[in-house]
C-alpha cells in the first residue's frame, strides 16, 4: 500500500482494519503514516516525502519523489506482494501501479483520481494501471463503467465517521472554547505547501474580521509540526500575535463541530466540514505556475467538493487572485449575517452527509478481497 498525505492515511488506516478483521495473517508494508501504521502496517518511507502539491512543487522535490517510486517499485517486483493497494496520490501510485500490474501483480487504485474535474485524458493511463477502481464518490462509477475499468462505489469513511448530529456545546467545553462568542474555524490545509500560499492570506483574513466583528475567536487545528509553526509565524508577522486565537495540534474534527462558520482551504477539509454541517467559504492559492498550468484544465464550475457534489454553487469558492483578505472576510461576515444561507448550507450538507454514508471500509474490503481471490484462484 502507497498513502501520500494525512487523508490517505486515515483511508488505509480504516481498510487495514477491515481487511485484519476478515483476514488476519494479512501483512501491509510500503509507504504510510501514523494512522495505518497503527493498524500494524510498515512503512518503509516517511509518507511526508509524497506530501507536495502542484506542479511547481513537486518539479522541486521530483527527483527525491521519483528515486522513492524507483526503489519501491523494484523492492515491490522482487518481493511480489500478492495485492497492491494505491492509496490515492495518483501521481506516484498510477506510474508504479502500472508497472505492477504489467508483471502480474493486481492493483487497486482507493480514490478516483478528479478525471471528473481535469485532466480526463487519464483514463486511458489508469485503464493500464490499475485492475479495480474504489470510488468515493457516487458520481464516478458511471465513467469508470463506460471505459470499461472495473469499479465499485464504497461511499466516503468520514460520512461513517462524523456523526450526523454533533453537540457544539461539547465540543467547545472540550477545546476550551468561548461558550457565547461565535467561532469561526480556519483550515487552510494540511500541506507545508499549502500554508505557504495560504497562511498569510488566512492570518489577514482573520485580523479583518476581529477588526469588523469584535466579539469572535478563531480556532485553526494544524496537522502537523512544521505547519503549525508556518502559521504561527504568519500570525507573528500579520496579526502581531493578537488575535483571540485557539491554535490546535490536530483536533481538526473537534474544531469543525464547535464552529458557527469555517473558512477552509479547497479539499478534503471542505467536505469535512460539510459532514460536520458547518457553514463555509472556501478558498485556494497555489504557485502562479501551477495555477496557470491547471486553470486551462478545469473542466467543473466549481473546486470545492460540496459544491461538486451539490452540483451548485452552494459554497463561495475564491480562487487564486480572489482569494483577499477584504475578499474573504466580506464573504464571511455576509454568510454569518444570512441565518436563510446557513440553514440551506445545513439542509443541503446533511442530504449529502447520507448520499455517501455507505459503511466505506467494509465495502471497500469486499472489493480487494474480491480482486485478491480472483487473481490467486
Amino acid at each position: 500500500m502507497v498513502a501520500g498525505e494525512a487523508s490517505g492515511d486515515l483511508l488505509g488506516a480504516h481498510l487495514i482494519a477491515a481487511l485484519s478483521a476478515r483476514r488476519p495473517e494479512l501483512r501491509f508494508a510500503g509507504i504510510g503514516g501514523p494512522k495505518m501504521q497503527a493498524e500494524g502496517f510498515q512503512s518503509l518511507y516517511p509518507m511526508e516525502k509524497l506530501s507536495v502539491r502542484g506542479y511547481a512543487e513537486v518539479l522541486r522535490h521530483y527527483r527525491e519523489i521519483a528515486g522513492i517510486r524507483r526503489h519501491l517499485a523494484s523492492r515491490l517486483l522482487e518481493d511480489r506482494p500478492a495485492i497492491f493497494i494505491g492509496v490515492d496520490a495518483p501521481d506516484f501510485n498510477l506510474d508504479l501501479e502500472r508497472g505492477l500490474k504489467g508483471a502480474g501483480i493486481p492493483t487497486v487504485h482507493y480514490v478516483s483520481p478528479s478525471i471528473w474535474a481535469w485532466r480526463a485524458g487519464r483514463m486511458g493511463k489508469i485503464s493500464a494501471a490499475v485492475s479495480h477502481m474504489l470510488a468515493l464518490f457516487p458520481f464516478e462509477a458511471p465513467l469508470y463503467e463506460k471505459a470499461g475499468v472495473p469499479v465499485t462505489y464504497v461511499g466516503h469513511p468520514l460520512a461513517d465517521l462524523i456523526p450526523l448530529e454533533v453537540n457544539k456545546d461539547e465540543a467547545r467545553a472540550q477545546l476550551r472554547l468561548p461558550m457565547r462568542h461565535p467561532i469561526i474555524a480556519l483550515l487552510p490545509g494540511s500541506r507545508k505547501s499549502e500554508l505557504h500560499y495560504m497562511a498569510e492570506t488566512f492570518v489577514k483574513t482573520a485580523r479583518r474580521l476581529y477588526e469588523e466583528l469584535k466579539e469572535i475567536h478563531f480556532v485553526c487545528p494544524m496537522a502537523t509540526r512544521e505547519t503549525r509553526d508556518l502559521f504561527e509565524t504568519a500570525v507573528r508577522h500579520h496579526a502581531g500575535g493578537e488575535l483571540p486565537l485557539t491554535l490546535l495540534f490536530g483536533h481538526s474534527h473537534e474544531a469543525l463541530a464547535a464552529a458557527d462558520v469555517a473558512l477552509v482551504a479547497s479539499g478534503t477539509a471542505s467536505l469535512e466540514a460539510a459532514l460536520f454541517k458547518t457553514p463555509m467559504v472556501v478558498a485556494y492559492r497555489m504557485s502562479p505556475l501551477t495555477w496557470a498550468l491547471m486553470r486551462h484544465m478545469i473542466r467543473l464550475p466549481y473546486v470545492g467538493l460540496p459544491n461538486i457534489l451539490a452540483n451548485e454553487a452552494l459554497v463561495a469558492e475564491f480562487l487564486q487572485h480572489r482569494a483577499t483578505p477584504g475578499a474573504l472576510s466580506a464573504a464571511i461576515i455576509e454568510l454569518m449575517h444570512d441565518a436563510d444561507r446557513q440553514r440551506r448550507q445545513v439542509a443541503r450538507f446533511r442530504e449529502l452527509h447520507l448520499n455517501l454514508r455507505q459503511n466505506t471500509a467494509e465495502k471497500a474490503a469486499d472489493a480487494v478481497l474480491q480482486v485478491l481471490d480472483s487473481a490467486h484462484a
